[in-house]
């Protein structure tokens, strides 16, 4: 059998590994931020006819700029945008992917602060742009300082900063973003899919966009509206950008069927977006039961929370999972990431971190080591 080390694939592709997270069946999945409430019925209805209009059209192409939908989601954003300020894709990765196409590339450079979402540098692996790293202080945070510095340094093509930042959970200080923007020479984007869980008072960039030409917002209807399956992302920037991006875009890459479930959706946001609160107060819980069990914890203005686990962060996870609750392993030594999600699911995870000690070793409490089963704990910082 033919190996992937036979194939001649690119050098720079060898010995990597795809982008995933473990999709596990376990009682309660809190790995990969997803929404935990299911579509209320009245919006699965809604985006059932809407999905049944189209089906008799399918063998005509979809709108190949997805016009009505990007109408759509201009309105949701406010901020006084329009259709043309506004492209979409399947997910904000592909969004991100487009941006790297068209504004990065061989001998070009890109420059981000981790630890933040690891699909950005394969991203631009995958383009053939150069990554940077600027990294963040030891409590993860950025200062308008060190960014700058780094800017100065690489002099990047593209530079992305993420509010609130994944894994850790932390909103960008406005200053941050206002110093980049004087100083980066090129595309500055804002990674913003956890935005409407900011707590109240955060700031979006998208306040920003008028006058700065070479600022993007991306966001993704996934987290928010409960929408991961659908795989609707999107941008919002000055017109000329999206007008770019469209040099780079596939042909009809946005479906028919994915155009009309999207804008269902939104005609239903106010429903959808109900849960918003309700998984608020989950993550504010878990911030709080976590602290008064002595553990450090990062401020969060998304839906999951990043935690220090006292030990090999590997041995916590399998812990956790012997318990029947899969939260994420990002990499970080010591610090494990959880989604917020329902009451019950807040409860389960709790009442699974007890057994989990705090210390050098924090193996399984009551045990010497952690089920074999399991296996090693998969290494990832990001959902799509």
């Amino acid at each position: 059998m033919t190996s992937l080390s036979d194939l001649p694939i690119r050098d720079d592709l060898r010995g990597r590994s795809p982008y995933g997270a473990p999709q596990l069946d376990v009682p309660v999945r809190l790995n990969t931020n997803e929404n935990s409430y299911p579509l209320p019925e009245p919006v699965v209805e809604a985006i059932g006819k809407a999905v049944a209009a189209e089906l008799r059209d399918l063998n005509r192409y979809p709108d190949r700029d997805a016009v009505a939908l990007r109408a759509d989601l201009a309105d949701y954003l406010g901020h006084g945008l329009g259709t043309a300020h506004v492209w979409a894709a399947n997910g904000s990765n592909e969004v991100q992917q487009q941006l790297f196409q068209v504004f990065g590339g061989p001998g070009r450079t890109a420059l981000g602060f981790t630890p933040a979402y690891s699909m950005h540098p394969l991203l631009a692996t995958g383009t053939g742009t150069t990554w940077r790293d600027g990294n963040r202080g030891a409590d993860f945070g950025l200062t308008a300082a060190d960014a700058v510095a780094q800017v100065r340094r690489h002099r990047p093509d593209l530079v992305f900063l993420c509010s609130p930042n994944n894994p850790t959970g932390t909103a960008l200080d406005p200053a941050v973003l206002d110093a980049v923007l004087a100083e980066a020479p090129g595309m500055v984007v804002v990674d913003e899919a956890y935005a409407e869980f900011a707590r109240p008072g955060t700031p979006t960039a998208l306040a920003l966009l008028p006058g700065h030409p070479r600022l993007v917002v991306t966001r993704t209807m996934s987290k928010a509206f409960g929408f991961a399956g659908g795989r609707l992302g999107y941008l919002a920037a000055d017109p000329a950008v999206v007008d770019a991006v469209q040099l780079v875009r596939l042909p009809y890459h946005l479906s028919a069927l994915t155009q009309a479930a999207a804008r269902a959706a939104l005609a239903h946001r106010d429903l959808l977006l109900g849960t918003v609160e309700v998984i608020k107060e989950q993550r504010d819980r878990i911030v709080a039961g976590l602290r008064s069990r002595g553990r450090a914890v990062a401020d969060s203005d998304a839906n999951f929370v990043l935690f220090e686990v006292g030990g090999d962060q590997r041995v916590a996870w399998r812990a956790l999972l012997d318990h029947g609750v899969l939260v994420r392993d990002v990499g970080l030594p010591g610090w494990l990431r959880v989604t917020a999600g329902t009451p019950q699911e807040t409860d389960a995870f709790l009442a699974a971190i007890e057994s989990v000690r705090t210390g050098s070793d924090s193996a399984p409490a009551g045990s010497d080591a952690p089920s074999a089963a399991t296996g090693p704990a998969p290494t990832d910082s990001g959902t799509a």
